[in-house]
């Protein structure tokens, strides 16, 4: 009953809040004795968010609510920022885009960057405010040698001249960053040469971009650090990592891993989604939620890999692939099995992945940032699967739908 009370007040406040742009300028919310954590491996057991005109103007302990703010008593609760999601990849038209967005707004997403298989028509509504929405980024056409038989949206060079045209043509459209592909896809196809990824990798750097590139194994990998890529979009999945390979990690210390974790490969409980899909998508899900030994082996070779990098020092952040608006919280968890903790996930999943998107304004609870955050029930430095746990979510300072699924 609690849950449903204070989700109902973060509803009426932020109504208030949004009733006009001079109401909610002047409209001032204090959110109340909640445990707060902040998003850079801090936490305040009992603090209050001020949040005004859609940004958070003062949080911590000690902090008191200012004469004629509305009040939220948060006692009880967890809040912690929205999650950034540095890898996926959305729909092509804009009405599925923008649900798209929605979704992973409801599910405490502020933010997702679209990686290489975009609508370059689509691009411009990375400059839009849709009201209930994580905010869009995109690389726009990502590049990669011929696959034929798969997604054509990126560009498929087979010269140095078409690598270096396809960058300054997505510079032009002032992409986020430059996404590449170096990987055979099992033998099926010829993947980007080292003088093909350097050309690439030294076109973007010279344009102001950085590059990710998705691997797959580990000497593509260290080829591609000594290249110069800013990312690894996914971890070494060919085998272990080496002694070789974190030396380079760590003479990078500026290198970020999104690790894209496979599934674990194990029944799982599904049951926390029917609140927030259509039966039928999660009666889906379900056909396939089994225990496989193969994917267990694989996603071994990942965890091992991603827990000897965070031990190196690595800067690390969130990221899910494909178009799971959920995905966020399987991943956060696949991060703690893999050895990670629950802070250094939550951390890698709001600071550090609004800081690799270049994103100022979210990422942290912090005065001046915007008011982007998640009321839980429960808290996930006890157990990361309490993210799950939303009692309500605040985007931009409004209060995110949740009373239906999104449709």
């Amino acid at each position: 009953m609690r849950r449903h009370r204070v989700a109902a007040a973060l509803v009426a406040v932020c109504g208030l809040l949004g009733f006009s742009s001079a109401s909610q300028a002047q409209s001032v919310t204090a959110y109340e004795n909640a445990r707060l954590i902040v998003g850079d491996g801090s936490v305040v057991d009992r603090g209050t968010l001020v949040v005004q005109g859609g940004r958070i103007v003062q949080a911590g302990a000690g902090v008191k609510a200012p004469e004629g703010a509305l009040r939220v008593d948060l006692s009880g609760k967890t809040v912690m920022p929205m999650m950034v999601d540095t890898h996926v990849h959305l729909s092509p038209t804009r009405e599925r885009l923008t649900l798209d967005l929605k979704r992973r707004a409801y599910y405490g997403v502020s933010a997702a960057l679209s990686m290489g298989t975009d609508n370059i028509e689509l691009l411009p509504m990375r400059g839009e405010t849709i009201p209930g929405a994580a905010r869009f980024l995109s690389a726009g056409r990502g590049i990669t040698m011929p696959e034929p038989g798969r997604i054509t949206v990126p560009y498929w060079i087979t010269t140095e001249a078409e690598g270096r045209k396809a960058v300054q043509e997505n510079a032009q459209r002032k992409v986020d960053i430059v996404k590449i592909w170096v990987d055979t896809r099992s033998g099926k196809y010829k993947k980007l040469t080292p003088e093909f990824y350097a050309a690439i990798i030294d076109e973007a750097h010279k344009n102001g971009l950085r590059v990710a590139a998705h691997i797959f194994d580990l000497e593509d990998a260290k080829g591609l650090i000594r290249a110069g890529i800013d990312a690894l979009a996914h971890g070494v999945r060919d085998k272990d990592i080496d002694d070789e390979f974190v030396a380079l990690v760590k003479a990078r210390p500026n290198l970020v891993l999104t690790p894209n974790l496979p599934d674990r490969g194990v029944k799982v409980d599904l049951g926390w989604l029917r609140a927030g899909m259509p039966a039928d998508v999660v009666d889906n899900l379900e056909k396939t939620n089994t225990d496989r030994p193969a994917a267990q082996a694989f996603f071994g070779i990942q965890a091992r890999n991603l827990a000897k990098l965070n031990a190196a020092g690595m800067r690390i952040a969130l990221a899910t692939d494909g178009n799971r608006p959920w995905g966020a919280h399987d991943e956060m968890q696949d991060m703690v099995i893999a050895g990670m903790t629950p802070m250094q996930v939550i951390v890698a999943a709001t600071r550090n992945s609004a800081e690799f998107l270049r994103l100022a304004d979210t990422g942290t609870l912090a005065a001046g940032k915007n008011a982007d955050f998640i009321v839980l029930d429960a808290n996930p430095l006890d157990d990361i699967a309490n993210t799950r746990r939303i009692s309500s979510v605040v985007l931009r300072g409004q209060a995110v739908d949740r009373s239906k699924p999104v449709q």
